[in-house]
């Protein structure tokens, strides 16, 4: 068979069970399972299914907090990892933690910054321009508000083991955020990314701005960093592995052989086939093939 249906059940609120795998295959006409993690993962050996299966297979398991993934039985684990940053790789959105911890100097900046970032993550408007919006909130704020967010910084569940693990099977690691290096920086070395880009929040002495570095670093931006990372690596886009939640992600979720949205914005749901909605990121790894034994822990 020349495709791949994988369930990764939520470790902290169930286990796979033997119906769980049945239903599943019975639906996609499946063949051969592999177990990757016992109670957790396998890979069922089907047939090419439509969105449409793929969506109904998920939904019947909607009740069992197990994730469906789907691709090609062949060349599965891939040579690039791109991934976005902020609730993505990290629990949080740095921007809204900054604007949270300035509630203290300025009453209400926490919600407007965060309503902004909703409408942009969501697709309702133009990511630049919500960018430059919301950063022009934090004008004339001490610089300090920066160390006050990092300090609330969550490192997802699993995001150093998806790093760690693709580093030692040979696959260039990238972290791509339309956040601040300032927190990129941070949090690529504590996962262990090869290269982490985004953009440059401007700081004058100990106070911030208002403003970014031009250009942003976008949606449109975030493709062009995996187009030129295949380039570099000599693979083409279809060996790469990209995850994110927003609108942002999109275009790099599209282009590659392997898009996985991850607890993704409803925009991102509605295109992206696979999707991570249970689980942690360890589930990137086994929608690869990747067995249990083989993953390195962060």
């Amino acid at each position: 068979m020349s495709a791949i249906l994988t369930l990764v059940a939520n470790r902290e609120a169930t286990s796979l069970t033997p119906q769980d795998i049945t239903l599943a295959s019975t639906l996609a006409a499946g063949g051969e399972t592999t177990i990757l993690s016992p109670g957790e993962a396998v890979d069922i050996a089907c047939a090419p299914l439509t969105p449409a299966q793929i969506d109904a297979i998920r939904l019947a398991l909607t009740d069992r907090a197990v994730d469906v993934l789907y691709g090609p039985s062949e060349n599965r684990r891939r040579k690039i990892l791109v991934a976005d940053m902020d609730s993505t790789i990290v629990a949080n959105e740095t921007l809204d933690d900054i604007a949270a911890h300035a509630e203290r100097i300025r009453p209400g900046i926490g919600e407007e910054v965060a309503a902004v970032t909703r409408r942009s993550m969501n697709g309702e408007i133009d990511f630049q321009t919500s960018l430059r919006n919301r950063v022009a909130f934090l004008r004339d704020l001490p610089a300090s508000l920066l160390e006050d967010a990092w300090k609330d910084v969550k490192i997802n569940p699993g995001a150093r083991t998806l790093v760690q693990t693709m580093k030692a099977h040979g696959a260039a690691t990238a972290l791509v955020s339309g956040g601040f290096t300032w927190f990129t920086a941070r949090v690529g070395a504590a996962c262990g990314f090869a290269e982490n880009h985004a953009n440059i929040l401007n700081v004058a002495g100990d106070t911030l701005e208002g403003t970014v570095g031009e250009p942003i670093l976008g949606p449109d931006a975030k493709l062009q960093h995996l187009i030129r990372i295949a380039a570099t690596a000599g693979a083409p886009l279809s060996a790469a592995l990209t995850i994110g939640d927003g609108a942002n992600d999109l275009p790099m979720l599209r282009a590659a052989g392997l898009g996985i949205g991850f607890h993704a914005k409803p925009v991102v749901r509605r295109e992206i086939v696979n999707r991570i909605e249970h689980g942690t990121l360890r589930t990137a790894l086994f929608a690869q093939g990747y067995r249990a034994s083989e993953l390195v822990e962060g």
